[in-house]
């Protein structure tokens, strides 16, 4: 299996289909087994049904019983993988499933390589209002500070992981939500992994579900609490 794609999927039963047709259609042009994971977050839409009905084109479901977040949707879909590599992207393909041609040479010297919407090769079409933006910004410098310095984008949805690497990284994961991005690269840099960050093209989404002051405040305290559990895993 050369490469998996992992899907989280919540109450996107008006974009996964047409996402997923994206997907497949690449995958099927630049040949080589592949499979597509979708990981449906306790929807109470379709979304699931949506998914369920590419299954006899290779998509496989997972289904969480009850909303639990971004972070274990992933966790979810990663430790049920079996690619060599590991591609994480979000249902609305903010960043177009072609741009893992950009990321994928970096694998053969880095184990994690993200794409980034904040170095100087990458290509926003459509930005956040300017209040997101800002708040975006505000938010990394703290990531920064208190958890992984010297990445300008953390929190991009497109991902790219050495399978083995993917999977032992999400095994430890700890957070649920939408701060396991930054749970993900703290742990890939302890455990001695080099990551490196790649400009992609990011259009934003006006359906973005993440608020920009509540999720924020979530964000900072769940990356508090899990350096406060792998310090005390440590002990």
């Amino acid at each position: 299996m050369q490469i998996s794609v992992v899907i989280p999927a919540y109450k996107e039963v008006s974009r996964l289909g047409a996402s997923l047709e994206r997907i497949l259609a690449y995958l099927a042009a630049r040949g080589g087994e592949h499979e597509v994971l979708v990981v449906d977050d306790g929807s109470p839409d379709d979304t699931a049904e949506v998914a369920a009905g590419f299954a006899d084109r290779g998509v496989r479901l997972l289904r969480l019983e009850e909303n639990q977040g971004k972070g274990a949707a992933l966790r979810a879909g990663v430790l049920a993988s079996r690619g060599e590599r590991v591609l994480l992207t979000d249902a609305d393909l903010s960043t177009p499933i072609t741009d893992l041609d950009l990321l994928e040479p970096y694998l053969a010297t880095h184990a994690v390589v993200i794409g980034s919407r904040a170095v100087a090769d990458s290509n926003v079409t459509l930005r956040q209002p300017i209040y997101r933006e800002l708040m975006g910004k505000t938010f990394n410098k703290l990531v920064r500070l208190l958890a992984v310095r010297g990445l300008a984008d953390t929190q991009c949805g497109f991902k790219l992981l050495a399978g083995d690497v993917a999977r032992d990284l999400f095994a430890d994961l700890t957070v649920d939500r939408f701060a396991y991005d930054v749970e993900l690269l703290w742990l890939a840099r302890r455990r001695g992994h080099d990551i490196a960050e790649v400009g992609v093209t990011w259009v934003n989404s006006p359906q973005s579900r993440v608020s920009p002051v509540k999720d924020s405040l979530s964000m900072l305290w769940d990356i508090l609490r899990f350096r406060w559990r792998h310090r005390r895993g440590d002990r």
